[in-house]
């Protein structure tokens, strides 16, 4: 949130403490824009006044404004180039894998910035975007990464199929993250409000997110949304092309993959996107800023991405906000919804957190772990060694688990869901074992596909096939990093005087413990 403007004060009178915010900021930026962490910082972002960001790198700075071009205030834009559709045809991006801030490309920078800083509760003071070939295992970073502003971290894929959709076969057009729960919303009865021509949340204000009515009409029975976390949208459609993913080629029969895919918000990692996309709005309405945030009001660091947190997410909504589960439930009251093995599931009729919370677990799913099938035995895995790393051999569980949940909620098409939410995880197990095009992430999505595969083979058995309209997307996209692109600017900030926690890493709050 943009502190408000401070009056002027004699040379003499003491610096107000949005003041010396204001000054440490400053201070920050210069420290991080230095050309010795060129390599490493891709380009830094803050809050300015009338609502607009400021960015800048160690090439130049430009002042953002939403819906506005861009001021370049010093040398190079550093978010020049903000095409959804860049790095397309997929060799381009084979091509020019995790490249340099010159060459790459940041889709609705100004909107996405603006919003990250729009809770002033939780809000960083800056925000510091790893360049993409960036790797920082000390900090919890993999060979694979996401979490950037740039186009292919931010590119998740998008296919629709089933009854209403317009047009088959792969479309060079793109959408948001954020469009995908208002359209589900509207495919399963909630009808937009009529001036102002999109779904309303809880506190009667427009979502962000509009209905992709341009891609399907109104015509399905149930509607199923399946996320695949961090498939990586490029590889995902080229492997489908190749016929690696019959299932996902069994979707495009009847329906359409959009080359761009959907932009996600920023940052790009997992619960910020998962939130946004069932509440469709960015994260500074509805509160979930990143999987690691630092919130004011209570002076502590929220993970929201981890065993013991992920079934209350809903704790850290802010006030207003409504998932899509709340909305079909408001528009047409006793219809059944489901949400399958998903965090944001306040408001659904069916939900794997819900049980999980029922339990009372101190510890959420931790201690359920035993009660998972048996990774060893799924006959989903293509390739055994996968198991070998307990992320994978952990998402291949919980992931078998939502398949076997989603068969047990479609038993019978007169109670099954009128809308569904799937949600898997094996495939960001995968991408972040190897980065995109990698064997680990290519296996992670042939297991899903094979998932996918027998929930469609079962809606064939019961005779609706053709009446479920499918979309399938996931979270985020994925870049590989480079093992030789290491280090850190905790330093630099330390050398430069400025007092900061860090958070993410990448959410910086200055001056934290200053007096007011």
């Amino acid at each position: 949130m943009t502190p408000p403007a401070h009056p002027a004060v004699g040379h003499s009178a003491a610096p107000t403490r949005l003041e010396a915010v204001d000054r440490l900021v400053q201070r920050a930026v210069d420290a991080l824009t230095a050309p010795e962490l060129g390599d490493i910082v891709d380009l830094v972002a803050w809050p300015d006044g009338d609502g607009a960001v400021l960015v800048a790198n160690e090439a130049g700075r430009a002042r953002l404004w939403p819906g506005a071009p861009d001021e370049v205030i010093d040398g190079m834009n550093p978010v020049a180039d903000q095409d959804p559709m860049a790095f397309l045809p997929y060799s381009q991006e084979c091509g020019d894998p995790a490249p340099p801030n010159a060459r790459n490309a940041y889709p609705y920078a100004a909107d996405r910035l603006r919003s990250l800083f729009a809770d002033g509760g939780r809000s960083p003071d800056l925000v510091v975007v790893h360049a993409a070939a960036h790797y920082f295992p000390e900090a919890g970073g993999h060979i694979g990464e996401h979490g950037s502003l740039d186009v292919i971290q931010s590119r998740a894929p998008l296919l629709l199929s089933g009854p209403g959709v317009r047009t088959t076969g792969w479309l060079d057009d793109h959408a948001r993250l954020r469009d995908i729960g208002p359209t589900l919303a509207w495919l399963s009865g909630v009808d937009p409000d009529p001036v102002a021509g999109r779904l309303l949340d809880a506190a009667g204000s427009p979502v962000d997110g509009v209905v992709l009515d341009r891609l399907v009409a109104r015509e399905a029975a149930w509607a199923v949304g399946v996320l695949w976390d961090g498939a990586h949208c490029g590889d995902l459609l080229h492997l489908a092309g190749r016929g690696e993913l019959p299932a996902v080629a069994r979707l495009l029969e009847r329906g359409c993959a959009l080359r761009g895919g959907a932009v996600a918000e920023f940052p790009s990692v997992t619960l910020t996107n998962h939130t946004s996309i069932l509440t469709g709005v960015g994260p500074g309405r509805h509160g979930i800023l990143g999987n690691l945030f630092f919130d004011r009001s209570s002076g502590r660091s929220v993970n929201t991405n981890e065993a013991t947190t992920w079934h209350r997410s809903a704790q850290w909504l802010r006030p207003g906000v409504a998932t899509v589960f709340e909305q079909v439930a408001r528009a047409r009251p006793g219809v059944l919804t489901a949400c399958v093995n998903e965090p944001v599931d306040r408001g659904a009729g069916y939900s794997t957190m819900a049980l999980i919370r029922a339990t009372g677990s101190a510890d959420g799913a931790t201690s359920l772990a035993q009660a998972l099938p048996d990774p060893t035995g799924s006959p989903y895995v293509g390739d055994r060694r996968q198991l070998a790393d307990p992320y994978y051999a952990w998402a291949t569980q919980v992931d078998d688990a939502g398949l076997d949940q989603m068969l047990s909620l479609w038993h019978r098409t007169p109670t099954a869901p009128v809308l569904t939410w799937w949600s898997n995880a094996v495939t960001d197990a995968g991408h972040h074992a190897g980065g995109p095009r990698s064997s680990s992430a290519r296996h992670s999505l042939r297991d899903a596909d094979r998932r996918l595969g027998a929930f469609l083979d079962h809606l064939d058995r019961i005779g609706v096939a053709d009446d479920v309209l499918l979309m399938l997307t996931a979270d985020h996209g994925f870049e590989g990093t480079d093992p030789a692109c290491r280090g850190g600017w905790d330093g630099a900030l330390r050398t430069a005087g400025v007092p900061f926690r860090d958070e993410g890493p990448g959410f910086v709050y200055v001056g934290e413990g200053m007096s007011p």
